[in-house]
């Protein structure tokens, strides 16, 4: 159906996109655990992983490029990756690696990809490879802005075309933000401002934890979208924000 869009949150930055009768699929980290983080969301039926036509991976940490949720989809999906980490991939295994950099444009079914700035760490530890992290613009009937993972930026202001849906990070996978660079609540409400979505929805927040910690501060897994919400309503009240909790599939229509 022309201009349909429906979000599958499937926790954390991994969000299945269909759009046009395309199935994206951003981040996929799909697995109980990852290292010394425990998911405390069920994992996703097998059956809301089905029909990938293609992964958007935004850059190579652990808790975003994740080796066996990857082998779960097939090794054959294409994967669109920053340039860097395609030949990382292909030895561990993935026939259909696709490197973008900045302002490199894609097509997937009639579904535009292009590559857009994020300013985040690239480097995946100990030994991994370091590569440019990414967020991408989507478009097909709508527009939908995969921020992944990434602090405010004056550039959010130059993505080069109208924004129907932006997918904005909220938090991260614990008490804290941890290091690297994120958006919080308030930074993230500050970034409508910049990118003047019609609505958005927050992502990156309530899913991982590590195990260590215990439930210490346990409300961090669900005051981040609240406050975004909050703060957006204040900062940029023209964008509709769109609360979703983890495990809930949104259909879109502006």
């Amino acid at each position: 159906m022309t201009g349909r869009l429906a979000l599958d949150y499937l926790g954390h930055s991994t969000v299945a996109i269909d759009l046009d009768g395309i199935r994206l699929l951003t981040d996929p980290v799909t697995r109980s655990r990852i290292g010394p983080l425990r998911r405390v969301e069920p994992v996703p039926l097998r059956d809301r992983l089905q029909g990938v036509d293609a992964v958007l991976i935004s850059h190579v940490h652990w808790d975003h490029l994740d080796i066996p949720s990857l082998r779960a989809l097939g090794r054959g999906t294409p994967i669109f990756v920053p340039a860097g980490a395609g030949g990382w991939l292909r030895r561990a295994g993935f026939s259909d690696v696709r490197e973008l950099a900045v302002g490199d444009t894609a097509d997937v079914g009639g579904v535009a990809i292009r590559a857009v700035p994020a300013i985040h760490s690239g480097f995946r530890p100990p030994l991994g490879p370091t590569a440019p992290p990414l967020g991408f613009v989507i478009r097909g009937s709508r527009t939908v802005y995969f921020a992944g993972d990434t602090d405010l930026f004056d550039g959010m202001a130059e993505l080069g075309e109208p924004i129907d849906m932006a997918l904005i990070p909220v938090w991260g996978w614990g008490p804290t933000l941890g290091r690297g660079r994120h958006l919080d609540p308030l930074r993230a409400a500050q970034s409508l401002r910049l990118i003047r979505p019609i609505a958005a929805m927050p992502i990156h927040w309530g899913t991982y934890w590590p195990h260590a910690l215990g439930r210490i501060f346990p409300e961090r897994l669900v005051e981040p979208p609240a406050a975004f919400v909050e703060f957006a309503a204040e900062l940029a009240p023209d964008v509709q924000t769109v609360p979703t909790a983890v495990g809930d599939v949104v259909e879109w229509e502006a």
